[in-house]
């Protein structure tokens, strides 16, 4: 009888495992998240699995539904996950899209109504990201000129031709907004790496089914803004907040966010078949995955942030960290060969069966503070918590 070798057998598990948990997650949404009296998706269930009715509906919450049932039928072909992708395109397109500036919300109330009117680029992003994906399962061609559209906006309103970089917020009619903070805990500043990050994945998404030489040209650029602007050549973390200038305005480090740039960033250059940038990006690809290891618990969880100018750790652990770790450690394990990652990729996914994956109801908790309690205070679905970090790591494990 063929021996299966340890690593084989170790490869076969965590895409059983994964693939499995795949659906787990959307049915939950499935089964607990259609607003069947008002359309689309509800706004908010809280951390005891509680719908809170008349909760706003966000439209990266929206978005990220769009591509999680997008990428999993284009993943399996199952036909369920079409029809919820193709109710969360129709909502998108009927109540966030502005038909008269456009762009997309921030939010609308529970009936579809916009409250939230400003242009969020990291909104846009998103949607320009959950279209694309939506358009592959769909070859739905509105899908893909809307997205098309979104791009074109952003180039003319957000990006900053001179100093190059996105801007990070605008009024409903695209002007000078004061407040540019995605949520309460960001800095008010003009340039951010997480709104760049999600630029550029969603441009690289676009590209993948529209590929336009001037959205290359931007995909370049904006890669070439991570290499001189938010990897730290010193540190390998990422800078997070700059002025229009490119003055770095903070040292906080997100262990999370460093991880998800680790294998995005190096993805892009995939999708754009650009070689130099290719192999220079999966030599920092390892730096910034080395780099992350200071945030890791020894239960494999990954911590929040720190901030060096006080020497102070968050110690909680999210879910979208861990799920961001655990593609990230794995994509370095196979730029390296060096099993430690493996190690370290399945670890997490032990913690995330562990602490994170909610036995009894489905889908993630937010996280464990620094007690061990579990955040029940915040979201199990919501503005920010959403079945995207958790389905795509799944998906990038079953994939790769």
């Amino acid at each position: 009888m063929l021996q299966v070798r340890p690593i084989e057998y170790q490869l076969k598990k965590l895409k059983s495992e994964l693939n499995d948990e795949l659906g787990r997650i959307l049915n939950y949404w499935i089964k607990n998240t259609p607003d069947n009296e008002y359309g689309g998706f509800l706004g908010r269930i809280d951390g005891e699995d509680n719908v809170v009715p008349g909760s706003p509906k966000g439209s990266v919450l929206n978005a990220r539904i769009l591509w999680s049932f997008s990428a999993a039928y284009n993943l399996n072909k199952n036909p369920e996950y079409l029809q919820y992708a193709e109710r969360a395109y129709k909502y998108i397109t009927t109540h966030f899209i502005d038909n008269e500036y456009g762009g997309v919300y921030w939010t609308v109330d529970y009936k579809g109504n916009p409250i939230d009117t400003r242009k969020q680029v990291y909104a846009s992003a998103f949607t320009i990201y959950g279209l694309s994906e939506y358009y592959r399962a769909s070859g739905n061609e509105e899908a893909k000129t809307a997205a098309i559209n979104l791009y074109n906006l952003l180039v003319e309103h957000s990006y900053d031709a001179v100093r190059t970089g996105y801007m990070e917020a605008f009024t409903r009619e695209w002007g000078a907004i004061n407040d540019l903070r995605l949520s309460a805990k960001d800095a008010n500043e003009k340039k951010t790496m997480n709104t760049h990050l999600h630029v550029l994945e969603g441009y690289a998404n676009l590209y993948s089914i529209w590929p336009d030489d001037g959205l290359k040209a931007q995909i370049i650029t904006l890669l070439h803004n991570f290499l001189d602007h938010f990897i730290n050549p010193q540190t390998y973390h990422l800078n997070l907040f700059f002025d229009e200038d490119w003055h770095s305005k903070s040292g906080l480090v997100s262990y999370g966010h460093d991880i998800e740039a680790a294998w995005l960033l190096q993805e892009a250059a995939e999708i754009i078949k650009h070689e130099p940038l290719i192999e220079r990006l999966k030599d920092i690809s390892i730096k910034i995955a080395k780099a992350t290891l200071s945030g890791l618990d020894t239960d494999g969880g990954l911590w929040y942030e720190y901030e060096p100018t006080d020497n102070h750790l968050v110690k909680e652990k999210h879910w979208w960290v861990q799920a961001e770790a655990i593609v990230g450690f794995y994509n370095t394990w196979q730029i390296t060969g060096d099993e430690k990652f493996l190690e370290l990729a399945e670890k997490t996914w032990e913690f995330v069966k562990n602490k994170i994956i909610d036995q009894k109801n489905g889908e993630w908790i937010w996280g464990i503070a620094e007690t061990g309690n579990i955040m029940s205070n915040e979201d199990k679905a919501g503005i920010w918590k959403c079945p995207y970090h958790n389905s795509r790591a799944c998906m990038e494990i079953v994939k790769r």
